[in-house]
């Protein structure tokens, strides 16, 4: 998912955030044929035992290589078609996975484990180009504190959003250059259809929304529920986030709440799935093909919801219990067809563009 680091959580959580410069050395002889190159959004995020039993059971080690939010590390994968800077790649999600399958940066391979895959989330089943690795829901959060303090009851719905009682308290992610700020765009856009959805966002800023160019800067320092934010002075107690907020910012609070100070207001929502593929062209395929079925092991899959605040996609693995227990439960989040994102998508980004940058 874009940009997810939470400031709540702390230095000392034995989790790996791994990063390099330049292209993987990986070749067919040598040692560096021992390692594996993941390219990824700044998100990744492993518990260093869980990565350090996957090097010592596979015999690779990994490297990893943050090429900044999701939209940017696509743009520059597609970029380098054919010389990729590494073997895999993590991080396309839904709204974004036509553009890199008709770029063609995908070499085909069914990773072992995919019958466990859940089949809603498999997107390219049959052809194998990608693999779901992690779903959630991009949703707009609420700053529980400043609405119980206000006496306002936080907003449930799209609609709610645009009404004068949320007047200047909403803050979202560019579209164009953030997938939780594209999430939105097209959950409006899926809930209003494909000629309203431009009336409802000219409401919206009519009614002060703020955008800001990614998911860091609107959660970390605008958003005034979450531990950055406090920090940094956030004053806007409303911000299109994850489903998945609320835990980040109560499982490593201290003392550990009772209930999150984060809400969701679940009628906001739009269903992500992220996905991983073998870049066509790289230069360790063997150690990709090993990574990818890391990714969808029992092991991994539990070991993610509390590094990367994503939920699970096979049905072997069990989220933890600190996280389920905070997690919003979304059960009927919009949704739209990958070939229609593929079809509206830059239109529907340049019109919104023009809507809120006047």
């Amino acid at each position: 998912m874009s940009k997810k680091t939470y400031t709540a959580v702390a230095v000392g959580l034995g989790l790996v955030v791994l990063s390099a410069c330049g292209s993987s050395s990986s070749g067919a002889d040598g040692a560096d044929a021992k390692t594996v190159t993941l390219v990824s959004h700044d998100s990744w995020a492993v518990s260093k035992n869980v990565l350090k039993d996957f090097e010592r059971k596979s015999g690779y080690k990994v490297k990893v290589l943050e090429d900044g939010d999701a939209g940017q590390a696509v743009n520059k994968a597609i970029l380098s078609k054919g010389n990729p800077q590494g073997d895999v790649f993590f991080g396309v999600d839904n709204t974004l996975l036509s553009r890199a399958l008709d770029n063609g940066i995908f070499s085909s391979y069914k990773v072992k484990g995919l019958d466990e895959v859940r089949s809603q989330y498999q997107l390219d089943a049959g052809k194998n180009r990608v693999t779901p690795v992690d779903a959630g829901s991009i949703c707009v959060n609420y700053d529980k504190k400043y609405f119980a303090a206000h006496k306002l009851t936080p907003p449930s719905s799209f609609a709610d959003l645009a009404k004068p009682a949320y007047k200047n308290l909403l803050v979202t992610e560019n579209a164009a250059t953030s997938s939780p700020g594209l999430g939105f765009l097209l959950g409006s856009a899926a809930s209003y259809g494909d000629d309203a959805w431009q009336g409802y966002w000219k409401k919206l800023v009519a009614n002060g929304v703020k955008v800001v160019d990614g998911w860091d800067q609107a959660y970390n320092q605008e958003f005034s529920g979450s531990a950055g934010g406090k920090k940094a002075g956030g004053t806007r107690p409303l911000v299109v986030s994850y489903a998945s907020s609320p835990p980040a910012e109560a499982i490593y609070a201290d003392p550990q709440p009772k209930t999150s100070p984060v809400g969701v207001a679940d009628g906001t929502c739009f269903q992500q799935v992220e996905f991983a593929g073998l870049l066509d062209g790289a230069k360790n395929d063997k150690g990709g093909q090993a990574l990818l079925d890391f990714l969808v092991s029992k092991e991994f899959q539990e070991d993610m919801p509390l590094n990367m605040f994503v939920d699970p996609v096979t049905k072997n693995a069990t989220a933890p219990a600190d996280y389920t227990k905070y997690a919003a439960k979304v059960d009927d989040p919009e949704t739209m067809d990958p070939r229609k994102i593929a079809d509206h998508r830059d239109d529907w980004v340049k019109s919104w563009t023009s809507l809120v940058r006047k």
